[in-house]
């Protein structure tokens, strides 16, 4: 990310607003004060950091995007009920084999964000971790590994999530 370029306008007030709204949801209160303070260091907060905030891109609230974002809530939420599953099913049923590996995939994303994104989820279903991340290379600590072809483990472990990421931070 080249952080020597200067930030827009839209983007230093998308992320005011979005750290505002953080700000608000946190204190949860209507007291002018806490509105006013939220503001104040929601600013600041703003300036600082506006160059490295990767995800406040004024195209990213698009009605479109805004509905891939809800899809991929949806995504994530039922894989990760089904990896839940299947790791208590193995820990409830000891006779069942795992196969415990690192495998190996590459991405298409090209956003540092969207990949941050990628590898998160992928460590928060049950049964997978993101153990490391190299360019466009991730190294995944899987608890059955089927297959160590990097194709077919980008198609089981990243697809579902990949492909509405390339939706809404591009291809």
């Amino acid at each position: 990310m080249n952080t020597s370029r200067k930030p827009s306008v839209s983007r230093y007030l998308y992320t005011f607003l979005i750290i505002w709204l953080l700000w608000y949801g946190f204190t949860t209160s209507l007291q002018p004060a806490e509105w006013i303070t939220g503001a104040v260091v929601a600013a600041l907060i703003s300036f600082v950091t506006v160059r490295y905030f990767e995800c406040c891109d004024p195209i990213l609230f698009a009605p479109k995007h805004i509905v891939w974002f809800v899809a991929y809530f949806f995504v994530f939420l039922l894989a990760l009920v089904k990896a839940n599953f299947d790791v208590a099913r193995r820990v409830l049923s000891p006779q069942l084999p795992i196969n415990p590996g690192v495998v190996k995939f590459k991405t298409r994303l090209k956003n540092r964000f969207a990949r941050m994104v990628l590898a998160n989820s992928i460590t928060l279903t049950p049964g997978t971790l993101t153990v490391d991340v190299v360019d466009d290379t991730y190294y995944i600590h899987w608890i059955d590994v089927k297959t160590t072809e990097p194709d077919a483990v980008y198609r089981e472990v990243a697809w579902p999530f990949e492909r509405i990421l390339l939706k809404i931070y591009g291809e």
